[in-house]
């Protein structure tokens, strides 16, 4: 686990999302602390210190709140509709020693074996959960794919994990894969279709002959 970033938090008596805009126009981050069997509590965070902690793989901080120590671990980030900005975090209240479930990093090592012969490595899931204590979690799990060949792929269960930790993902979940790549079939057109599509081309398209019929027209009128 990396170094705990302790953050100051304070309490926030309004709520709704004109609240949250308030707040966050000030240069904090809205957000809310669970867990513990202890009443959900709105707080404000600095946005800067947070968001350099997240972007450091931190998910484990400590608060300062009204002058009372507290670690709390990243429940969900609420980011804006391009997906860039964070505009809310749930935390949830843990202590270091208790075990949680947390989604980790996959962070791919080594080269296929399978791309000497043209395979391209897919990633097929980003993250795996796992099962251990709150001082443990790791900031990503190493998995090595320098012996996946072509058309092979690499399930959960094949993950090297330390002892302490348990694998909570299906272990039949395809992680990894190393596949050929997709070739797209352009149709080509026959020499017949080609001669056929000219000819309508050339063709031009006589217009309507209607003068005889207005002067058909103009003598019953009369």
């Amino acid at each position: 686990m990396s170094e705990t970033t302790v953050l100051k938090a304070n309490l926030r008596t309004k709520s709704g999302s004109h609240a949250s805009a308030a707040v966050r126009k000030q240069g904090l981050l809205p957000a809310v602390i669970y867990g513990h069997k202890q009443e959900p509590v709105a707080v404000a965070l600095d946005a800067h210190a947070f968001l350099e902690g997240v972007h450091g793989g931190n998910r484990i901080f400590e608060l300062d709140f009204e002058g009372q120590g507290g670690t709390v671990m990243i429940k969900e980030l609420q980011y804006d509709h391009l997906g860039k900005n964070v505009l809310h975090a749930d935390l949830m209240r843990v202590n270091l020693s208790e075990r949680v479930t947390v989604a980790v990093p996959i962070e791919l090592r080594g080269t296929a074996e399978g791309t000497q012969q043209g395979g391209i490595v897919e990633m097929v899931l980003s993250s795996i959960e796992i099962e251990c204590t709150v001082r443990d979690i790791p900031e990503s799990l190493p998995v090595v794919i320098k012996d996946l060949g072509l058309n092979q792929s690499m399930h959960a269960a094949q993950i090297v994990l330390p002892a302490e930790f348990k694998l909570v993902t299906a272990p039949e979940a395809v992680v990894v894969v190393c596949r050929e790549p997709v070739a797209i079939k352009v149709e080509e057109v026959t020499a017949e279709g080609a001669e056929a599509a000219e000819a309508g081309a050339a063709a031009p398209t006589e217009p309507e002959v209607i003068t005889e019929r207005k002067k058909e027209e103009s003598e019953e009128k009369k």
